[in-house]
């Protein structure tokens, strides 16, 4: 076991509370970085002015750089800092909070029942496929895209390029993935759906001052891949829970919530730091990197504490409220269809996100 093998093991909570119960940071000689897990150390660390999320030297990863997976990686507001991260940010987080909660919910709706035609969720692999297709669906839909499904395919395409496991196949096809998610949302935005999140997320860039159009697109399309892997890891998650035979009395949100602190769908992030400081009681120098165990340091939190996978500070995530809407509706839709099957899991391969894969329990 170690802080990156964690995110995949069948039970890593237990090694988790270890790390989560010694305050500060501690280096890892194997793994060579720095792990954060006690919840007072990681909010110092996702708060700290000098921890980038990228290394200064490298804004990009140097295996997409120069292709268009690369261009979108390098626009992306939650892997900036400084000016390029405050304007965007804020007209990303007016555009989410400005969605109407019940239209949401329909989407997502019916898109779970759509897809549940198509991925019949009474087999495990098919509920596999589906808690992939309704968030990256319902968020599609919501912009403004007619066929979702295509933008779907694009997406699972698309998000080999965040993942330091993918081949060199796979990056290449990410790349055309990429370059179809911009031409597709380029003809979108020349008529955005009035009430569409498209058309408040334009609004809310012009209002702010954010007017880089290509800089604008390429957030639409990490809006899409957000979504696509730690929506369907919460989904999975809720399924496991309730295949443990987790109650939840009707009340879906509250097991969402739960799920989110006990077995969320993304378990680490990562900050690079720009120069010597002190953090956590240790000396860190400029360019090393600090694993931020999100997942541990929520287990260990106050139950009042808020959700740490979501972050904290100035790169927490403004897709919350978007996220859990997604969720539950998905999970009614799920339990209205009769019971679950029969359920055995493993997880995808990942070194953050934690989504299960369904199979058939023998």
């Amino acid at each position: 076991m170690d802080a990156i093998a964690a995110v995949t093991h069948e039970q890593p909570y237990p090694y988790y509370a270890r790390l989560a119960a010694r305050p500060g940071l501690h280096y890892d000689d194997d793994l060579r970085l720095w792990l954060a897990a006690h919840p007072a150390t990681v909010m110092e660390v996702l708060t700290h002015p000098a921890c980038r999320v990228r290394p200064v030297a490298e804004p990009v990863p140097a295996a997409i750089a120069g292709g268009a997976a690369g261009h979108v990686f390098g626009e992306l507001v939650r892997m900036n800092d400084g000016a390029r991260h405050a304007a965007p940010k804020l007209a990303l987080q007016r555009a989410l909070a400005a969605l109407d909660a019940a239209q949401v919910q329909r989407t997502a709706w019916e898109t779970a029942v759509a897809l549940a035609e198509h991925y019949p969720v009474q087999t495990a692999a098919g509920l596999s496929d589906w808690q992939f297709a309704v968030p990256v669906q319902t968020v599609a839909r919501l912009l403004g895209f007619a066929d979702t499904a295509k933008v779907a395919a694009w997406m699972e395409e698309f998000v080999a390029c965040l993942s330091p496991l993918s081949s060199a196949v796979q990056l290449d096809r990410a790349h055309g993935a990429a370059q179809a998610l911009l031409d597709s949302l380029r003809a979108l935005v020349q008529l955005p759906q009035p009430g569409s999140l498209l058309a408040l997320v334009l609004a809310e860039a012009e209002a702010a001052g954010w007017k880089r159009a290509d800089a604008i697109l390429a957030n639409l399309a990490g809006l899409l891949s957000q979504t696509y892997e730690a929506t369907a890891g919460l989904i999975g998650n809720a399924v496991v829970a309730l295949a443990q035979g987790a109650r939840h009395d009707g009340d879906l949100a509250a097991l969402v919530r739960h799920v989110l602190r006990e077995d969320p769908p993304i378990h680490n992030t990562r900050r690079f730091v720009a120069e010597t400081v002190c953090i956590g009681g240790a000396d860190v120098q400029p360019g090393q990197p600090i694993l931020v165990l999100l997942a541990a340091a929520g287990r260990a939190a106050e139950a009042a504490a808020p959700l740490y996978v979501y972050g904290h500070g100035a790169h927490a995530c403004p897709g919350q409220a978007l996220s859990q809407t997604i969720a539950c509706a998905a999970l009614g839709v799920l339990l209205a269809r009769g019971p679950l099957p029969p359920l055995a899991w493993h997880y995808r391969p990942s070194v953050n996100a934690r989504i299960p894969v369904f199979k058939e329990r023998s």
